[in-house]
C-alpha cells in the first residue's frame, strides 16, 4: 500500500490561477464555469451549464509537472457538492489529446472518493475510446467536468486530491 501523495491541497493561500477554466464556448457554446477559493480556503468550481450553440459543459483543470505515478493506485478526492454527476479527468502527458475519466455523483455532504487509476476509461471529446484505462505511469494533467446533458447550475467545492 502506497501513502498519501498531494497533487493538490487547497487553502486560503492557493494560487488559483494554477487552476483553468475550459468552457464550451471553445465549440460555439454559452456555459461559464469559475473557480474561486472560499473563506474557508476550498476551491469552489461553479457556474451555470447552457445547451445553446451546441454546449454543454464546464471544465477546470489543473497542469502539473509531468510525475510518475506507478507506485500508486488510485486517486483520492475529498468535495462537497450539489448531488450532480460531475467527472475526474487525468493525462499522463501534456501532449496527449485524449484524457482518461471517472464519473461520480456528488454529495451535498462531504465525501472522500477514491477512484482506482483502473477505472479511469479513455475518452476524447466525450466519446469512450477502445484504448486501455489509465495504466498510471505518469500524470501531467488533472480535472473536473459537469457535462450532464441538460441546462444547470452546479456548485463543487472541492478540498483536496491526493494518489495513494
Amino acid at each position: 500500500m502506497s501513502e498519501l501523495k498531494s497533487i493538490f491541497e487547497f487553502n486560503e493561500k492557493s494560487n488559483i490561477k494554477q487552476w483553468h477554466i475550459v468552457n464550451d464556448d471553445v465549440m460555439g457554446g454559452l456555459s461559464m464555469g469559475l473557480i474561486q477559493i472560499n473563506p474557508q480556503g476550498n476551491g469552489v468550481f461553479s457556474g451555470h451549464v447552457s445547451l445553446e450553440n451546441n454546449g454543454g459543459f464546464c471544465l477546470v483543470r489543473h497542469d502539473l509537472e509531468r510525475i510518475p505515478v506507478d507506485a500508486f493506485y488510485a486517486f483520492v478526492i475529498r468535495i462537497k457538492g450539489d448531488g450532480k454527476k460531475y467527472a475526474f479527468r487525468c493525462k499522463s502527458g501534456e501532449h496527449q489529446r485524449h484524457t482518461y475519466s471517472y464519473d461520480f455523483k456528488s454529495s451535498k455532504k462531504w465525501q472522500t472518493i477514491e477512484i482506482p487509476f483502473t477505472e479511469m476509461e479513455a475518452v476524447f471529446r466525450g466519446e469512450e475510446l477502445k484504448l486501455p484505462n489509465y495504466h498510471g505511469d505518469f500524470l501531467a494533467q488533472i480535472a473536473i467536468i459537469i457535462k450532464n446533458g441538460i441546462e444547470e447550475d452546479f456548485t463543487l467545492e472541492i478540498e483536496s486530491i491526493y494518489i495513494k
